[in-house]
């Protein structure tokens, strides 16, 4: 059947029999991949909606497959990446956050900061504070929150911007600390 696919697998018909053909290999193929299923099958979905949303730019003169195959290896390779970066980037928290918490000095400069931040705060204006607040504490995504707020997710952007345009201003000498205070109190 994979003969019949090249140059067809941009109408809907050609599009979900490549599909049903070749979800579950590509699915087998990232689960190899990243031993993860779950993202595994995100990862294959999000290949197979790039492609459908690209249809009309991408050119695959013969072999469709290959180029499955082939995005599929760069997506997960890329993903892997990202979460060595996050790996390195918590270990780096969590040993500043202990070299912070180790000084009474420091504790107090924590506590300072605290109420800098609460200061800073309180000059987010109400809407843009409580979208801050859905994306920050409540780890919402910006198209959950436009969607719970019923705005638009460019709303939300712009709101975001604003707040941390405002915190930076806000809170500018003390940059250095302040991702370790959030990483810290949860702020």
């Amino acid at each position: 059947m994979m003969q019949d696919l090249p140059g067809k697998w941009n109408t809907e018909a050609g599009f979900e029999a490549l599909f049903k053909e070749l979800y579950a290999p590509l699915h087998r193929y990232a689960s190899g991949l990243i031993a993860d299923d779950m993202q595994a099958e995100e990862l294959v979905q999000d290949v197979f909606l790039k492609l459908w949303q690209q249809k009309d730019q991408i050119q695959i003169a013969s072999n469709i497959q290959a180029y499955l195959y082939r995005a599929v290896h760069n997506n997960a390779m890329n993903l892997l990446n990202h979460e060595k970066v996050k790996a390195k980037y918590q270990t780096y928290m969590k040993t500043r956050t202990a070299q912070y918490a180790d000084s009474p000095s420091k504790t107090l400069d924590a506590k300072e900061l605290k109420e800098q931040i609460s200061r800073a705060m309180n000059k987010i204006p109400e809407k843009c504070r409580a979208i801050f607040f859905l994306s920050r504490q409540e780890s919402l995504s910006y198209r959950e929150i436009a969607g719970q707020l019923g705005i638009s997710v460019k709303t939300v952007e712009n709101q975001m911007s604003k707040a941390l345009k405002i915190l930076r201003e806000e809170l500018n000498d003390y940059l250095p600390f302040t991702a370790i205070l959030f990483f810290l109190f949860n702020v």
